[in-house]
């Protein structure tokens, strides 16, 4: 297991697969959707075993705690054993996608809906949100 005594923030959540890329993670750390504590925190941020980050990344968000230092990229299987996820259940993106109202789409070349089509589309969609509650 390649372990190391300084690694910057930004290549560890590019190593534990986080961020795609180095530069998005620099990118996240200086744009501060990446905290400690409640602060944001630059890329150049030496990591250290136990410590919990917020991560922010797009409409997710994620709390990270590091249980080892990785320096490069692995397989995903194998990142798994470099941090804990303490993301609370509400807060994931699977939690999200079923509170997600299906998508209607209208068949191509029928036209602008009619006001009796509008008014059936209004009806199924208020009835859809009044049932999910």
């Amino acid at each position: 297991m390649p372990e190391k005594e300084k690694l910057r923030i930004d290549k560890y959540l590019w190593a534990i697969r986080v961020f795609k890329t180095r530069t998005l993670a620099t990118e996240a750390c200086k744009a501060g959707r990446v905290k400690l504590d409640g602060q944001n925190i630059k890329p150049s941020h030496e990591v250290r075993i136990g410590e919990v980050y917020q991560v922010s990344k797009g409409i997710e968000r994620k709390v990270i705690k590091v249980t080892g230092l990785l320096e490069n990229r692995m397989d995903a299987k194998s990142v798994v054993n470099f941090f804990d996820d303490e993301t609370p259940m509400e807060q994931t993106s699977q939690f999200k996608s079923l509170f997600h109202a299906p998508l209607l789409k209208r068949d191509r070349g029928t036209g602008r809906p009619t006001k009796r089509d509008r008014r059936n589309i209004d009806e199924l969609k208020s009835g859809f949100f009044e049932k999910g509650e």
